[in-house]
């Protein structure tokens, strides 16, 4: 787990631009070091470039400079390494930014966006370092951009397109939690990136890694200075006026255009074409009806005059030139005012519409772009409206079975400005139109820079600065709520940069010794941007793996003070805005860390005044960073023993201050005294909360300084530097007037930074000895001795029985509340084993009957497979057998042509033979008259009739003729019921066929329907034979 130390946890978040991550093992390092960027701009920087404006008012400096540092020392986590770039050295020597052209704002060009991935650890080093390397190679589909940084900390971070200018996403700047750049000695040397949050709640949000990539080296380091300013600096009222007028001075206007399709049915009416999603279903060779209909949504109606055109082209990303005009039917308002329809009609037979016209193929699609231009009352110039869609095109004969008649809505934001040309009408303003982008375009912008398909996500603060309080000032006696006061992130101080990055340069290479410096430069305050991570090396929390694991199943465990926990929350840093809102981040996390705690220290549990610790550490950490320290503050710095055995160590505290009092301020003892006031009044919540309770921010974190640095002792000195600096107040006080100066007066005595910085001074320079104090120890004890020696044993023995008896009785509880979750342990095992073992009996009945429905599966797999080769071999046959016949049908029908044939020719020859003969024999008789009688004129022989002669007939022959005339007909008789006993025969047949098709019919149906096709197919003509007969 290389980040498991600055991975969040799902219920766990940043606290925005307050603390720094700790990186994870093999080391701690320092992150974003000054003297690194310094050093590579002014290497890197040519000595005659100097400064350029950032706005007109403001100059930005960005020379940082490099020094040499670990392989992190490129990381700058957040606006709380951001501060440390700002030393008055790196001012002095500055190198050329690009100008701006927008107020408050720097655009650097020649920007590459090179991607973004989904991070768990968005202040982990080693997750950005190797995001940023698989995206740098993946850098096909790398976009140009124009990187646009604001000016102060309540802008946003513009990603605009180069060729037009426009926005492309934005990132707000308390969104940003991480900011690195590539190692020097690495492919990644031109790149940087940022981590920001997404999302609009705190249970689940997703944190983004977007890399970029620059074309010089110097200007990624000018870039995250111009980061690390932003960071810093909060806008002036002036500033946020002026920039609230210019952005008012622009509005928008969004329109929804609605587009559908008709098309010619063939009987002079006009039908809608289908639409399935995005992609209308168009037939080809079909005359259309364009039907486009624009409303307006917003505050300020703007009236549409007239269309100006209705435009068509195949394609998408069309130029205006390539669009080509079609005519238009109508155009005008509808009749309830809404909405402007216009219509036009379409004939894609054109030859400038031949893709649109031709059958698409299977499983492609076409794009097709629509726009009309749109003449608007108060704007000068047309506005158009292209809208792309897809579209596949089917022959003309295609027909759809069903449909969806859904319009395709797009909707189209168009930036209006006031124009400089005066209007013919004084009541109306002139507008010039800025850009038009459709919400398509918008989308596949924002894709193409960010993650989508998430639904829901957790929202940072917008804000962890902590204004100042309106009654802060004021001296009246409401005391002053915790976690009051603003922690300036400045460090004017640039040897004090210096000192610290020289030491945590030693600290990273040996973190087990701490080196010697640390006690000097704490004394004088940790820097607020190195604070969570100082914070965490001297508390030793740089190898706290199993902490962070711990935490992670602690926070889903169950604690029996969470009601307590969930009523003091309220109570904890009320004036700060992270900790303010009820349910908001800030309470979630202090909840967890407290509940975690309460269920990993089971001895002492929940106690509000680790709360208030617990919230000044989440200012500056994560919830896993802040717990591990909690931890170790408790554990190694002997907190928790405050809350030990009766407070037993409290009071030895209590006693050793009071003898302190005695020693360095006798008269303020004696007054305390005097007015029976003891210690425990006023310095209980001192000791229990680590003076977070009530004092201001900037004085809680530097004393949280001395105390990790210096050990649980320095208490003593803060304690007597409160009271020494009080005394004159507090001698002249009765005992309701010193409590209410304790509880009221003494927390605003240090609302200002400089009257905190002179108290810490004062912390420093008191010498509190250990040899006293374990001096006074020993004579606390021997006080306690004493008192018990004194104590009547009858009393003693009976308050230690009454204390063991109480111990008891916890541990009674204590084992029948684990009795108690043992029982409902197993009768929660014993159902879900009885649930499991009903699963497994009905498991294993489903896989017993999946089986054997596989078995009879494969079987009549088996079967049919074994019958499908039958009806092939059968097939087969078949189709041999009448190949056959139908070769000797042919060789029969070839014969009879040829015998016909022979026979045609003998006949033609007889015929002009007998016609011969028949000339011959006419030209012979013609001279005789009788014969010539024989022929008439056309040539036919004209015979008379025989004249029979009764005498000459014989009977035996007529009655011969009788017999064969009987004959004849008797066979025509015989043949005609032939015919019908074979007709009856082919009845009975056909019949019996029938039958024998029904019986099989109910045996296997599709069987002999294909045998049945194959024989229609194989032998249609005895089909029809049996029909006709």
């Amino acid at each position: 787990m290389e980040d498991a130390v600055s991975r969040s946890s799902l219920e766990s978040s940043s606290t925005g631009d307050d603390y720094v991550v700790v990186n994870g093992e093999p080391k701690l390092k320092i992150t974003g070091d000054i003297n690194d960027l310094n050093m590579e701009i002014s290497v890197d920087s040519p000595p005659d470039q100097m400064t350029s404006t950032l706005t007109s008012s403001e100059s930005l400096s960005t020379d940082i400079r490099l020094g040499e540092s670990n392989k992190g020392d490129h990381v700058l986590p957040s606006s709380q390494s951001a501060d440390v770039i700002s030393a008055p050295a790196a001012r002095e020597r500055s190198t050329s930014l690009p100008a701006s052209p927008f107020q408050g704002e720097t655009v650097f060009n020649g920007v590459t966006y090179l991607g973004c991935a989904l991070v768990n650890a968005p202040r982990s080093e080693v997750e950005i370092y190797r995001n940023m390397a698989i995206l740098n190679d993946q850098s096909q589909m790398a976009i140009p951009i124009i990187l646009s940084v604001p000016s102060t900390s309540h802008g946003v971070v513009r990603i605009l397109d180069p060729s037009t200018n426009t926005d492309i996403t934005s990132y707000k700047i308390h969104r940003i939690l991480f900011c690195a750049r590539g190692p020097a000695d690495s492919d990644e040397r031109l790149c940087f990136a940022f981590t920001c949050s997404h999302g609009d709640s705190a249970e689940s949000a997703i944190f983004q890694c977007h890399v970029f990539r620059c074309e010089l080296a110097e200007a990624v380091a000018k870039i995250l200075y111009s980061f690390a300013t932003t960071f810093r600096r909060v806008p002036k009222n002036t500033r946020l006026l002026s920039s609230t007028s210019i952005i008012e001075t622009e509005q928008t206007a969004i329109f929804t255009v609605s587009l559908e399709i008709k098309e010619d049915d063939g009987k002079g009416n006009y039908s809608y074409c289908p639409k399935d999603k995005n992609m209308f279903k168009l037939r080809c060779n079909s005359e259309k009806n364009i039907m486009i209909s624009v409303s307006q949504t917003g505050t300020r109606e703007l009236k549409i005059e007239r269309c100006f055109g209705l435009l068509i082209s195949p394609g998408r990303n069309v130029k205006h030139g390539d669009m080509h005009l079609i005519e238009m039917n109508s155009m005008g308002y509808t009749g309830d005012g809404k909405s402007y329809s216009i219509s036009g009609n379409w004939d894609p037979t054109e030859k400038c519409f031949a893709v649109l016209n031709t059958e698409t193929p299977k499983d492609t699609r076409v794009f097709l772009t629509i726009a009309v231009d749109l003449v608007i009352h108060g704007i000068q110039e047309p506005v158009r409206f292209a809208m792309e869609t897809k579209a596949k095109i089917f022959p003309q004969t295609e027909r759809f079975w069903y449909f969806t008649r859904k319009p395709y809505q797009e909707q189209f934001h168009v930036k209006l400005r006031p124009s400089e040309l005066e209007s013919p009408d004084a009541d109306i303003q002139m507008l010039d139109v800025v850009g038009v982008q459709s919400q398509t375009e918008i989308d596949r912008k924002k894709a193409g820079m960010s993650l989508q398909g998430l639904n829901t996500s957790r929202q940072i603060p917008d804000d962890i600065q902590t204004p100042q309080e309106p009654d802060e000032e004021s001296d009246g006696d409401e005391p002053l709520l915790s976690g009051s006061g603003v922690v300036s992130k400045e460090v004017t101080d640039e040897n004090l940069l210096d000192a610290w990055h020289e030491t945590l340069t030693k600290w990273h290479q040996n973190l087990a010794q701490r080196p010697k410096q640390v006690h000097h430069l704490v004394r004088k305050g940790i820097p607020e941007a190195l604070r969570g991570e100082v914070w965490q090396l001297l508390a030793g929390c740089h190898d706290n793996s199993e902490l962070l694991e711990a935490y992670r199943v602690l926070i889903t465990k169950e604690s029996p003070n969470e009601s307590v926990i969930q009523r003091d929350i309220n109570r904890t840093f009320p004036a700060h805005d992270f900790f303010k809102e009820t349910g908001g981040l800030g309470q979630d996390s202090l909840y967890r860390i407290s509940k975690a705690y309460s269920v990993y220290d089971e001895e002492i549990g929940y106690v509000q005044g680790l709360s208030f610790l617990a919230a000044s550490l989440l200012l500056h950490m994560p919830e896993e960073q802040a717990f591990a320290v909690l931890v170790k503050t408790c554990f190694e710095y002997g907190l928790r023993d405050f809350f030990k055995q009766g407070f037993e160590e409290l009071h030895l505290k209590f006693y050793q201050l009071d003898r302190l009092m005695e020693d360095q301020l006798a008269d303020l003892h004696d007054h305390f005294m005097e007015m029976n006031l003891e210690t425990h009044m006023f310095a209980s919540q001192w000791f229990l909360t680590l003076f977070t309770a009530k004092f201001p921010l900037y004085m809680v974190f530097h004393i949280l300084d001395l105390y990790l640095c210096e050990g649980r002792e320095m208490m003593f000195n803060v304690a007597l530097a409160l009271l020494k600096n009080s005394r004159k107040d507090l001698l002249a006080l009765d005992f309701e007037g010193i409590l209410k100066y304790f509880r009221v007066h003494l927390p605003k005595k240090y609302r200002t930074e400089e009257s905190a910085k002179d108290l810490m001074q004062m912390v420093i320079s008191i010498k509190v000895s250990s040899r006293k104090l374990k001096k006074y120890e020993k004579e606390y004890m021997a006080m306690k001795e004493q008192e018990m020696q004194q104590e009547d044993p009858v009393e003693r023995f009976e308050r230690e029985s009454k204390r063991l008896l109480e111990a008891n009785m916890r541990l009674e509880q204590e084992n029948d509340d684990l009795a108690h979750e043992l029982v409902e342990s197993k009768l929660a095992l014993r159902s879900e084993l009885d649930q499991y073992q009903d699963q497994c009996e009905e498991l294993t009945t489903d896989l017993a009957v999946t089986k054997k429905l596989l078995t009879d599966t494969q079987e009549e797999k088996q079967r049919l497979e074994h019958e499908a080769t039958q009806v092939k071999e059968m097939c087969r046959r078949e189709l041999d057998r009448v190949e056959a016949e139908n070769g000797r049908n042919s060789a029969i029908i070839a014969d009879y042509k040829q015998i016909c044939s022979q026979l045609s020719e003998r006949l033609e020859k007889q015929q002009t033979a007998n016609r011969e003969e028949l000339s011959r024999i006419m030209s012979q008789v013609k001279g005789c008259d009788q014969c010539s009688k024989m022929f008439a004129s056309d040539g036919k022989v004209q015979l008379p009739e025989p004249k029979l002669d009764p005498d000459s007939v014989n009977p035996k022959i007529v009655d011969l003729h009788r017999q064969i005339r009987e004959l004849e007909l008797e066979l025509a008789q015989t043949k005609l019921a032939l015919v019908e006993s074979e007709c009856k025969t082919q009845d009975l047949t056909h019949q019996l066929n029938s039958a024998v098709t029904e019986i099989q019919a109910s045996k296997n149906t599709w069987f002999q329907k294909t045998i049945n096709s194959i024989k229609v197919a194989t032998n249609p003509g005895s089909t029809k034979k049996d029909q006709k007969e």
